[in-house]
């Protein structure tokens, strides 16, 4: 979990199952490509993409888009700052959300 500050392990529920990293999103990459042990590594969460993406870390952003509309959150395309060309390699239309998948193009 990339976070500013660690909590005391005594105050986490599980602590087996949550690594805490505090120097920022590429120990944190680094931390899960060295855990994946080779597979793919997934990135959560608006802030942690957009950090990822600034810094030249993803190869390809997945978006889940779903019919609701929400009064709150982290935008994912708002504060970048930037441009980047995606490319759509895929499009799945369900009933319920469209999955989108995108190649990040360098």
């Amino acid at each position: 979990m990339l976070t500013h500050k660690a909590p005391a392990l005594e105050t986490v529920r599980a602590p087996s199952v949550f690594t805490f990293v505090t120097d920022g999103i590429h120990g944190a990459v680094d931390q899960a490509k060295s855990a994946a042990g080779g597979k793919g590594v997934a990135v959560h969460g608006a802030s942690a993409a957009q950090q990822c993406l600034a810094a030249g870390l993803l190869d390809e952003i997945q978006i889940h888009l779903a019919p609701v509309l929400l009064g709150g959150g982290t935008r994912l395309s708002e504060p970048l700052g930037g441009q980047y060309r995606l490319e759509r390699t895929k499009v799945i239309e369900t009933p319920n959300a469209t999955h989108l998948r995108f190649s990040v193009i360098r």
